[in-house]
């Protein structure tokens, strides 16, 4: 360019471009300065093109237009207007100038407002000015405008510019409504260019349409138009969608015979391909030698999809030792890789400071991911400070923190962060809202639980499998058998943790046979049970009695399905047998397990023990309880208990001052109620709630007229070193008791009480419910540390067998 101009004025020799002597302008022609400004402002050297502008004696309509474009397009809009309004002659191309820069940074107001002022002022818009408009509102996925325009060019008939019509087809494809796009592409009046082509091909690979995409290119290839570096991608992706390799291996070829093997975007896209393929072999081999950041980051994507994480942070090393840029995609796939793995802390905070020296700190994609690894790994006060830190949060920063707590069992401070987001003006998604559904359910927040469905049911969100799956696993787990099946029968899909969600929650909720009828119509949808499900069975079977069918459930897992027994499916069926008294078969099972049994199965034994009395066994499973499980109190209260029943009194002492010196204690008995978005503890003798005159009150009368019922206080679970009128009102006044007490006076009639106990309830408690039931006809569910029990009429859900 410099040597034409001087060749055609004889000027001075120019410096290399960029440092032009600003004081030689004045000898040029008009045209001349008018390229040299404009070679300017596309170098972005738009102050030195200003100052060309300002010593111009002469200016023209292109001289004018190339400076409002200049200050456009680098975002200065005040001095783009300010030229803009002391131009003596303002015609479309100006008024495109500015649009266009407007369009480009996503000032959407701006560059709308001024495409109406454009015709207000006699301007009729062009191919040029549609054009701009449609890449913004594809870029922003502003669908109402981009069809606003689309109207607009069907009524000014630019609909038929082949260059408008790409524009459209972009606009619809991010827009995420291929249909119109499809409708476009195939009744277009002219011919078809590879950018329409395109346009297509990659609308339909972005918007999951793979085998449309790779018929695209089919029909694109047959028609003689030429693919390039922006097909090629697309065309792969869609392969790798699908796992159409051999198609991708054909499309392979044509990158060779174009010439396109060497471009980056391509090769990065192959070796994408062949990766999601599983043909890490062929993309290993065309990885090798590359030292391009695009390649090298699409293999560590994929590394991590598929779970290969060591071969994740190899690449990640070798790029980091050879000094290639490691961007903010790079990033959250390798944080991914710890998150997922048991690789050391240590290599992982090394990444962390690399992320705080390259100052992808800043970045949102980056710390969310930094969020989300910390929180997989359990160490909450990083993620929470990483969080903290961040001055833009999104859905998935709360997501990531939200699940992080309830996986790592913090379900209270998941449901306080979930309130605080919803507070923040952050509408949830379906994965926070199954995430806190899960912690509402471990909690047995019903309500809480309740006002999470609700608020899903009014965002809009179509039906999501995972919510739907948690929704079920909350209601059962809440008790409320009711609201499960009706969100049960309302789901399109299910899938094998559906069926298992409701198969535990009948069991743990005293339906036995209505566990085994969903057990039957799961397999006979042609789902197959895995461990968990069994688990799920198998408690059904011991707390119901159900001998023979347990035994079947149980011999099918490895006969049929290939699934070995695990101690949890052992524990159920001794506690089975154990129920029963045949300790001869537990003892059959204890020898047939091929693991060591835990603390579980020990448990099932002793409780089985003290059923029936038979101290030795009680004996060995409490002291060998005592060994797995030093800190815990249960195996010296029952053994102690055992003892006491027996009429062994010095025994049971000595248990219990082996206890003290051990300085173990029992856990306090506690029970609380939900009310009105509130929860209500209580304990064994608790005076502490603002009621507790009232709740008292109403022991004193609940009492009273159960004992009428026929009642019967059964002192065996009271304090032993208290006379007959101690035990009794030590009874009364079981932190139970007290939580129902307060159910009755503020539930209202008609509504269940629902009480939740840290412990198993005592003999007692659950008879005086029994009675509590019929006597004041309520619905009476209370959940202890091992099932519910739906107490109706004065019977009990659990057929007095937990």
């Amino acid at each position: 360019m410099m040597h034409r101009l001087n060749n055609r004025n004889s000027l001075l020799p120019l410096k290399p471009f960029g440092n032009y002597y600003i004081h030689s302008y004045a000898s040029r022609t008009k045209f001349d300065s008018n390229l040299v400004m404009r070679d300017l402002s596309k170098s972005g050297q738009v102050d030195e093109a200003r100052q060309l502008f300002d010593k111009m004696p002469e200016r023209d309509e292109f001289t004018w237009n190339t400076m409002i474009a200049a200050y456009s397009n680098s975002g200065r809009f005040a001095d783009a207007k300010e030229l803009f309004f002391r131009n003596p002659v303002k015609k479309t191309i100006s008024w495109n100038a500015l649009i266009s820069g407007y369009c480009k940074y996503g000032s959407k107001d701006e560059a709308f407002s001024l495409f109406w002022e454009m015709q207000f002022h006699g301007s009729k818009p062009n191919e040029y000015s549609f054009g701009s408009l449609l890449m913004m509102c594809a870029s922003l996925a502003l669908l109402l405008r981009g069809e606003q325009i689309h109207g607009y060019t069907i009524k000014t008939w630019f609909d038929l510019d082949v260059y408008v019509v790409n524009g459209l087809l972009e606009m619809y494809a991010k827009c995420k409504r291929i249909s119109e796009a499809e409708y476009l592409f195939r009744t277009m009046s002219g011919e078809k260019n590879n950018v329409t082509w395109t346009s297509m091909l990659t609308g339909y690979s972005k918007n999951g349409f793979a085998y449309k995409a790779i018929e695209c290119f089919r029909d694109m290839r047959r028609e003689g138009n030429q693919s390039n570096h922006f097909t090629f991608p697309s065309v792969l992706t869609a392969c790798g969608a699908v796992s159409a390799r051999r198609v991708g291996v054909q499309v392979h070829g044509c990158i060779v015979k174009s010439g396109f093997k060497d471009n980056i975007f391509v090769q990065s896209s192959l070796i994408a391909m062949y990766a999601k393929c599983r043909d890490m072999e062929t993309a290993r081999g065309l990885l090798k030698g590359m030292d391009d950041e695009v390649s090298l980051n699409s293999m560590i994507v994929e590394c991590v999809r598929q779970g290969l994480e060591d071969e994740a942070l190899s690449i990640f090393g070798r790029m980091h030792e050879r000094g290639l840029e490691i961007d903010e995609f790079t990033i959250p796939s390798i944080l991914n890789c710890f998150a997922l793995s048991r690789t050391e802390m240590k290599i992982a905070s090394s990444v962390h400071c690399l992320i705080v020296k390259t100052g992808y700190g800043t970045y949102k994609l980056v710390n969310n991911a930094l969020v989300d690894m910390y929180a997989k790994r359990g160490i909450m006060d990083s993620a929470l400070k990483v969080f903290e830190g961040m001055i833009d949060k999104d859905v998935i920063s709360w997501t990531a923190l939200v699940t992080g707590n309830t996986h790592n069992g913090s379900y209270e401070e998941a449901l306080k962060l979930f309130c605080a987001m919803r507070a923040g003006g952050i509408s949830p998604d379906q994965f926070v809202t199954a995430s806190v559904l899960s912690a509402s359910a471990e909690l047995t927040l019903l309500e809480f639980g309740q006002q999470v469905h609700g608020n899903y049911i009014k965002t809009g969100f179509p039906s999501s499998l995972s919510v739907d799956n948690s929704l079920v696993t909350m209601y059962t787990k809440c008790g409320s058998l009711e609201d499960a099946n009706v969100v049960f029968n309302s789901m399109e899909n299910r899938d094998l943790i559906t069926w298992t969600a409701l198969i535990v929650g009948y069991a743990k909720n005293g339906k036995a046979k209505d566990s085994l009828r969903s057990y039957s119509l799961m397999i006979g949808s042609g789902v197959k049970p895995d461990y968990i499900t069994f688990i799920g069975l198998l408690f059904a079977c011991s707390h119901a009695g159900l001998i023979e069918e347990a035994q079947h459930y149980f011999d099918s897992m490895r006969t049929v399905y290939g699934i070995t027994p695990g101690p949890e499916h052992y524990a159920c069926m001794i506690d089975l047998f154990g129920r029963s008294g045949d300790f001869v078969k537990v003892e059959e099972l204890l020898n047939q397990m091929e693991v060591e049994p835990d603390a579980t199965v020990w448990k099932a034994i002793l409780a089985a023990s003290r059923k029936h009395g038979t101290i030795e066994n009680g004996e060995k499973a409490a002291k060998t309880l005592m060994e797995l499980e030093p800190n815990n109190a249960v195996p010296y209260v029952l053994l102690s208990n055992m003892y006491s029943a027996a009429g062994r009194q010095e025994e049971a002492a000595n248990v219990r001052r082996l206890m003290k010196s051990r300085n173990i204690s029992k856990e306090p008995g506690c029970s609380w109620v939900e009310g009105k978005g509130k929860v209500h503890s209580f304990m064994s003798e608790d005076r502490r709630h603002p009621r507790m005159i009232e709740i008292y009150s109403k022991v004193d009368e609940m009492m009273l007229l159960i004992k009428e019922a026929g009642y019967l206080p059964d002192m065996s679970f009271a304090l032993q070193d208290l006379d007959k009128e101690g035990k009794e009102l030590g009874l009364a006044y079981h932190s139970e008791k007290l939580a129902v007490a307060f159910g009755l006076l503020a539930i209202p009639s008609g509504a269940p009480i629902r009480i939740i106990k840290n412990l198993r309830v005592c003999g007692d408690c659950h008879n005086a419910m029994k009675y509590i039931s019929r006597v004041y006809f309520r619905h009476i569910i209370l959940r202890d540390s091992n099932c519910f029990h739906h107490f109706r009429d004065g019977n009990c859900s659990c057929g007095d067998y937990w």
